[in-house]
């Protein structure tokens, strides 16, 4: 850790200018073929962060653009092909393919890291950067298992580290003035929601692909970290991995964090009481490697004080929701979304939490007065990277509302789906969040991660 540089940083947070790029040079750039990472307005460098990346190409690319006011100060990923146009843009920027050369060699020049690689290795890569005293900002879900997320969100509330997950939708401004209706009564007391997404878009139900040659663009062994040791294929890495067990959480821990999120804050949902699976395997053989093609899930939530139980459903795939009796005949719904169901007015929502409308309009309309009157409670901020960099120049992990206090109960919820998934259709597990316990003991053995020797947290 480096006190002394974010002491200056956290006093001059209060400060903060921009420097605005001249319309002349926009115009100018604007005929040069478009980069990934296109200029932004920068801040003063004595208010900069030096901010380092593990996985600098995908997802990876969207994460830098967002924190691309400060410096992009190291890059790191395991394929340096996917990683050539971040690593050509930031010639400057230190570049490695190992994190853990990189945290070695870098972390004391660092204000902050953002995790993007695939989910089998968010939980190590994170831990050794808060290990290392730095703030962490790491892509959803927060881990594969749900002791790795109770790991992670113990390790950084004991030691007060900054973090963020990244479902970018906790920051929107609709979804935090949708959690301000909810938390003000206006649909009444909400007994049940669904969420849905037409995830996955990546394969799911088949066997693992045959092995392949590793290209020599890319660190194979660090690509698998804590995973089981096993051979590369081209049909996994770098992309597909979302459906397979040992890399991925399927369409539930890519698209909860950005939907499910949203009910759970608004509802103070906690942890559920137990869940229950449905679906169908079209490829019996490919239950040992990856997830079905599509799911339905069913989580209980106990009564939070006044506030009655709640049923939580999750559709993914081809499975979609009920279609709401009062939703209007010329509304479609949307590819990902939430409809809660409430005694005085019913609610749906888009994915990230963006578009929230009572249905049917005539309802809308009616309480669009009532709307107006409700306070804002909850921040407006700019964007999710710069809610995690006002925090860590605060020094107060607070700010950042998908912390991992938060993103970790949120996540081990997720993940409980998979965990029953995993078991089989038709399970149903209670769930004891205290001893991370679920009754069965297949499942309790999915709740706890196994890693491949060298790479445990």
């Amino acid at each position: 850790m480096k006190p002394s540089r974010r002491t200056v940083l956290a006093a001059g947070a209060a400060v903060t200018t921009f420097t605005i790029v001249p319309s002349s040079v926009l115009a100018q750039a604007s005929k040069k073929k478009k980069s990934a990472f296109p200029d932004k307005e920068q801040v003063p460098p004595s208010e900069r962060l030096n901010i380092g990346f593990i996985g600098a190409g995908g997802k990876g690319q969207a994460n830098i653009r967002g924190c691309m006011h400060h410096n992009i100060h190291t890059l790191c990923d395991v394929d340096s092909n996917r990683a050539a146009e971040a690593f050509k843009h930031f010639s400057n920027a230190k570049k490695y393919d190992d994190w853990r050369v990189m945290l070695d060699k870098e972390a004391k020049n660092l204000d902050g890291v953002v995790v993007t690689t695939p989910d089998h290795s968010h939980a190590v890569a994170t831990m050794a950067a808060m290990k290392c005293g730095l703030p962490v900002y790491t892509e959803k879900p927060l881990t594969r298992t749900i002791s790795e997320s109770r790991a992670l969100a113990k390790y950084a509330a004991e030691n007060r580290i900054v973090t963020q997950m990244g479902n970018q939708g906790h920051s929107n401004d609709q979804a935090r003035m949708a959690v301000e209706w909810i938390q003000a009564g206006t649909l009444g007391d909400v007994k049940e929601v669904h969420c849905w997404t037409n995830r996955p878009i990546w394969p799911q139900g088949i066997v693992r692909p045959a092995a392949e040659k590793v290209p020599s663009s890319m660190n194979w062994d660090v690509w698998l970290g804590p995973a089981p040791d096993a051979p590369y294929s081209s049909k996994i890495a770098p992309f597909k991995w979302r459906g397979f067990w040992d890399y991925g959480a399927g369409a539930l821990g890519d698209m909860a964090a950005h939907i499910i999120d949203h009910p759970v804050w608004a509802l103070g949902l906690g942890a559920p009481e137990s869940v229950e699976v449905q679906f169908k395997r079209n490829n019996p053989a490919s239950a040992k490697d990856s997830f079905p093609v599509s799911t339905e899930l069913t989580y209980q939530f106990a009564a939070r004080g006044a506030l009655p139980p709640v049923t939580l459903k999750w559709f993914d795939g081809k499975n979609l929701p009920p279609r709401p009796e009062g939703l209007e005949k010329t509304r479609k719904l949307t590819k990902n979304g939430i409809i809660y169901y409430g005694d005085k007015y019913d609610m749906i929502q888009d994915c990230y939490g963006s578009s929230p409308r009572i249905f049917p309009e005539t309802d809308m309309k009616a309480v669009v007065p009532q709307l107006k009157q409700i306070p804002k409670s909850l921040p407006r901020v700019s964007s999710h990277y710069e809610e995690w960099i006002q925090a860590i120049k605060a020094n107060d992990p607070a700010m950042a509302k998908s912390g991992f206090d938060y993103a970790g109960p949120l996540t081990e919820m997720m993940l409980l789906g998979c965990v029953a998934t995993r078991v089989g259709p038709g399970t149903k597990l209670t769930w004891d969040s205290k001893n991370m316990k679920t009754g069965n003991d297949l499942a309790d053995r999915y709740v706890q991660h196994e890693y491949r020797k060298g790479w445990s947290l």
